[in-house]
């Protein structure tokens, strides 16, 4: 069943990756049903599947099942979807919907079984919760402490790129504590000096790069206290 598997996702990652050129992404997006690269990427697709499944017969219904799946899903997402939410979320969505379908197929030919408790137990829980509050809750808390500091932001940067900095820090900076890889931090602590810091002492923003370190300094404190917290409910 593994192997199965390893040469479906193969299968689909060089279909939707590798041989979806931009070209053929653009002449979906403007052409929508009617486009041929549509077809084309459906075909490479359906090749590609029949090949890692070596054209054995006893795939054959099945791949053909995936293929036109796999159609369906590009008319939902890439023509329908397209049309009402951003790019990002129809890449997430287009690839659950094609991940479902390849577990479908699996299953087919593999029956399994899923343990739920996986995905509901108190270790998943508890890493749901850890991710909620470092993506969600410490940027609220954040900006709450930072406030207080009446000190009005320069806008000449990229739209919230300060919040998705801060996210990807935690994010990091969580796997660094649960991972007992504590020199990550400094490494990615180090990274950020140099980075934003350097620019801000060359333009002699004092007030701006207190700012930003205060910040910085209360961002990785809550990424580290979560993550012990996270470390504390699974050893229980």
């Amino acid at each position: 069943m593994l192997l199965l598997i390893i040469k479906i996702v193969l299968a689909h990652l060089l279909g939707d990756f590798v041989f979806q050129t931009n070209k053929m992404v653009k002449d979906i997006n403007d052409h929508g049903i009617k486009s041929v690269s549509l077809f084309t990427h459906t075909a490479i697709n359906l090749f590609l599947l029949l090949l890692v499944t070596g054209f054995e017969s006893k795939y054959l219904v099945g791949v053909w099942i995936l293929g036109l799946a796999h159609l369906a899903i590009d008319i939902f997402t890439k023509i329908y979807l397209a049309k009402k939410v951003n790019a990002i979320k129809v890449l997430l969505i287009d690839q659950v919907l094609h991940g479902l379908s390849i577990a479908v197929f699996v299953y087919y030919y593999f029956p399994y079984t899923i343990d739920w408790g996986i995905v509901t137990g108190k270790n998943a829980i508890a890493i749901y919760s850890a991710l909620i509050m470092l993506v969600y809750v410490s940027p609220i808390v954040i900006k709450k402490i930072i406030e207080q500091l009446n000190f009005t932001v320069p806008n000449n940067g990229l739209d919230n790129a300060g919040k998705y900095i801060g996210v990807l820090e935690r994010l990091f900076i969580f796997l660094f504590v649960v991972m007992q890889r504590w020199e990550g931090i400094g490494f990615l602590l180090a990274a950020k000096s140099i980075f934003r810091f350097g620019d801000l002492k060359a333009n002699k923003e004092v007030k701006l790069t207190e700012y930003i370190l205060i910040g910085t300094l209360i961002s990785f404190g809550l990424g580290i206290v979560i993550a012990l917290l996270f470390n504390w409910v699974v050893s229980l």
